[in-house]
């Protein structure tokens, strides 16, 4: 499947590029995800990139290469982020990991969080949310191996993911969070444009159930994240998330990485729930 992804052909000019067959819901097991993992840290994928380090991997001949093209803007001269295509991100395993961002971090974690992120790493996340198909979180969404795509309107931003139960977010385009916010999974996030170039993203009121990432970041219900989110080029997202949470660490920190365009692509259905085989394969019906 890995294989699959990392090669698949481009898109052509006129028609939807043709995406690699995945079963919905077909979930993998947690040995195949140790596979995966160290799959995608081979050198090769980061020689097949062409947006640097942290960026997601190329598909096509001659991507390492292309030169950037100039940052699409709507008619006020804000930034596009959205247009014909779909962002395609590579998986994100740890946020703390320069194989998938940009930098390597030294996470401040509080004791309780280190010692609930040193559980997962022992059990090889055999709880981890997302292989129970329920909603990623963020950040974790900008960093699932799923496309997904921006619609800017005047009041609002909406974010379509393929992937991870196939949700979408709302970004309400003001200065103010509600008085009492329900608390879920993706919280709740307001939103305002830095000048012409980045989106900025303040969500809170998380109910302290997603992991921010494969390895095991945890995250509580007092967690609370900004993301910058700009396109440099046409062919190039830089997504940056800064991390709060005094339940699990002692001061914010801040992780980023690339996100590859891909023209002519969209979102497809995907149904996690569909045939998912690996609730059986880990004897358990719920994460703990």
């Amino acid at each position: 499947m890995v294989a699959a992804f990392l090669q698949a052909p481009r898109a052509t000019a006129d028609l939807p590029a043709k995406r690699p067959y995945k079963p919905n819901g077909e979930i993998m097991n947690r040995k195949t995800s140790v596979f995966l993992a160290a799959v995608l840290a081979l050198p090769m994928t980061m020689s097949a990139q062409g947006v640097g380090p942290g960026g997601g991997g190329g598909r096509g001949p001659g991507r390492a290469t292309e030169a950037p093209k100039p940052t699409p803007r709507l008619a006020d001269g804000t930034v596009d982020l959205g247009g014909k295509g779909v962002w395609a991100p590579r998986w994100v395993l740890d946020w703390a990991d320069q194989k998938y961002v940009e930098k390597k971090l030294d996470i401040p974690f509080t004791a309780s969080g280190k010692k609930l992120y040193d559980e997962r790493i022992a059990t090889k996340s055999k709880d981890d949310p997302e292989g129970y198909c329920l909603p990623a979180g963020i950040p974790r969404y900008a960093g699932t191996p799923y496309p997904f795509q921006f619609i800017q309107l005047p009041d609002r931003v909406v974010i379509l993911h393929e992937g991870a139960s196939h949700t979408y977010r709302v970004v309400l385009l003001t200065d103010k969070h509600s008085e009492d916010p329900d608390p879920g999974w993706l919280g709740e996030s307001i939103g305002h444009y830095d000048g012409k170039d980045t989106l900025v993203i303040d969500t809170i009121a998380f109910n302290g159930r997603t992991w921010l990432d494969y390895v095991g970041h945890p995250g509580s219900d007092k967690l609370h994240v900004v993301e910058r989110i700009s396109r440099p080029s046409l062919q190039t997202l830089r997504y940056e998330a800064t991390i709060e949470d005094p339940t699990n660490y002692t001061k914010p920190w801040t992780t980023s990485f690339l996100v590859r365009w891909e023209p002519g692509w969209e979102i497809k259905e995907y149904v996690c729930l569909e045939n998912n085989k690996d609730l059986l394969h880990l004897d358990t019906k719920e994460p703990r």
